[in-house]
């Protein structure tokens, strides 16, 4: 099974994606699309910010030459140390001598239009994302293809900014880049099979792991994420420490608990993609006030020094201690008295997201429990040795997880069960079975 060559690739997720029957997650999806991919030379970004310049290093450690723009003339003179700091490296550093030489900065969009492949990688905003591609447009050249970095905003959207929506995608790296090897290509309602195609060529060619979706609010890897993150932020609304919701995902086997996550990705950025997802989906998508004080409080994670845990130091991500003055923060917010017991704290972070699974399959978002389990093994840090949200559901098996739901009947909507969860249990079927089976 072809892997990419990550050293953050355990040998346990590895191991885990070896099992899953029927090849690797891409090799499905790249069997719909022609065989005749555009060569990727040089590649362009959009936005030299966190997201922007982690996905030009992971790049240029491949060879390719990258340009990066910005708009903010601070970002974009930061851009070659961010960059080479993400390497590992100095701006001096590796041949032909200098970082330089395969990265260059400009304040111009018509530089970034002559690459082979456009990555936008700006804010999470509709209107922002659209201003940047209709200035973009008029120095496309006609194989130039552009691509969107966005987590959340459905391409159809994006794409009313495009004279030619044929050669535009998403292309949706996971946070961080270099620890998660996942990248989500969303094939929108105009993308043509050639640009997906070449999307999935290009991202095994920087040794990344593809999976190709339907076009639709938060993709696949957000929507499986934002329950586990919103389900935390109520946990934390109705009392529950901070401590004990972490412990509870850790003891699981996440990689981190929700509410460090949201500090790596940045409450900010959290904050965004969360309005865009409770706005579709606000049965299922909290709202939470708790983000939105700590980000007025200027508290944006790891990025600041502090989020729901305070750092070393401004972009570390070694964790110092609690604060106490985020008791003080979040106690307007807070309902009910400090919960003492870790029950039910696991399935109602855990749960929400295999819900989720099963309206990306039912709605055809993902075309096989593949894709979501190579989304959470490699784009979430699920445990691997559970090999993935859906053969962890297999192995509880579905009338197990009804009964876990019963229990959290408190939870409305959330913890509702599915028409797939409902059959499968009804019929003592699994997730995997009707896609290894013979009909």
């Amino acid at each position: 099974m072809l892997l990419p060559s990550m050293p953050n690739l355990s040998n346990a997720t590895i191991e885990s994606l070896r099992l899953l029957a029927g090849g690797e997650p891409q090799d499905r999806a790249v069997g719909r699309w022609p065989a005749n991919p555009r060569k990727i030379r040089s590649v362009g970004i959009i936005g030299a910010g966190l997201m922007g310049t982690a996905i030009a290093a992971a790049h240029v450690r491949h060879g390719l030459p990258v340009v990066i723009h910005d708009a903010d003339e601070q970002a974009l003179g930061r851009a070659t140390a961010a960059i080479a700091a993400e390497l590992g490296a100095t701006e001096d550093d590796g041949p032909p001598g200098s970082l330089r030489h395969v990265v260059r900065p400009t304040a111009a969009l018509a530089e970034v239009a002559r690459c082979d492949l456009v990555i936008e990688s700006i804010i999470e905003s509709l209107a922002a994302k659209r201003r940047v591609y209709e200035q973009l447009c008029g120095h496309l050249s006609r194989h130039t293809i552009v691509t969107s970095n966005s987590s959340t905003i459905p391409v159809a959207q994006l794409a009313g900014g495009l004279t030619d929506a044929s050669r535009f995608c998403g292309l949706h790296f996971c946070h961080p880049v270099r620890h998660r090897p996942l990248v989500e290509i969303v094939c929108g309602p105009r993308t043509s099979p050639r640009t997906i195609a070449t999307a999935v060529a290009h991202v095994r060619a920087v040794a990344r792991v593809p999976i190709v979706v339907e076009d639709g609010t938060g993709f696949a890897v957000n929507r499986l994420l934002f329950p586990y993150m919103s389900e935390a932020l109520e946990l934390l609304r109705e009392g529950t420490p901070i401590e004990m919701i972490e412990g509870a995902a850790v003891e699981f086997g996440m990689a981190m608990g929700p509410l460090r996550l949201m500090d790596e990705i940045g409450l900010d950025t959290t904050l965004q993609a969360a309005w865009v997802l409770a706005a579709a989906f606000p049965e299922r998508v909290v709202s939470s006030p708790v983000l939105v004080s700590l980000v007025k409080a200027g508290r944006l994670g790891q990025k600041t020094g502090a989020g729901f845990f305070c750092y070393e130091g401004p972009a570390s991500r070694a964790v110092s201690a609690l604060d106490p003055a985020l008791a003080e923060l979040l106690a307007p917010w807070i309902d009910s008295p400090p919960r003492t017991d870790g029950k039910d704290i696991a399935c109602r972070l855990v749960l929400p997201m295999l819900l989720e699974a099963t309206r990306l399959l039912e709605e055809g978002k993902v075309h096989h429990p593949h894709d979501i389990d190579a989304a959470v093994l490699l784009g979430l840090g699920f445990p691997a040795e559970k090999g993935g949200l859906l053969r962890w559901a297999d192995k509880l098996g579905p009338p197990r997880i009804m009964a876990l739901l019963r229990s959290l009947v408190a939870m409305g909507p959330r913890a509702e069960p599915t028409p797939m969860l409902r059959i499968l249990a009804e019929t003592g079927g699994s997730f995997y079975r009707p896609f290894t089976e013979p009909a």
